[in-house]
């Protein structure tokens, strides 16, 4: 019992957030660069900063849930995983500086899919907390 609420407050939920402020920081970034706000290669160069480090701790966070034995969340987090390792594979990645003009419109739609994906993912995860929070002190009243 005490495992299950260090690993969902010290892990999963302090991992999504970041993952959730990522994707936020990323769609405010091309929505700038959709408004002409920022420059091509500043707003590529600070999106790419976050893509590696988010797609290593997102697919940490899908083989910890593996390992533990919450088969739902890693079913939950599979599909997007497999597509960050086949973008990492495939070398489509990171976003190019020449070309990120042509792609903008998909790129915005894909991070607000990840911004409402993640989204779910932190409402699951607090759910969850609390949820181990009631069951601990129930245990302890018996």
């Amino acid at each position: 019992m005490a495992f299950d609420l260090i690993f969902w407050l010290l892990i999963c939920f302090p991992l999504n957030i970041a993952f959730l402020a990522s994707a936020f920081y990323q769609v405010l970034m091309l929505s700038d660069l959709e408004a002409d706000y920022i420059n091509p290669y500043d707003a590529s160069s600070k999106i790419n900063y976050f893509v590696v480090p988010e797609f290593i701790g997102q697919g940490l966070l899908c083989a910890l849930f593996l390992f533990t034995g919450h088969w739902v969340m890693f079913l939950l987090m599979l599909p997007l995983a497999s597509y960050h390792v086949m973008l990492y594979v495939k070398r489509q990645h990171l976003l190019d500086v020449t070309g990120v003009f042509r792609v903008l419109n998909a790129e915005k739609k894909f991070r607000i899919v990840k911004l409402t994906f993640y989204l779910t993912l932190v409402m699951i995860t607090i759910f969850r907390l609390v949820l181990i929070v009631v069951n601990y002190f129930d245990m302890d009243d018996d």
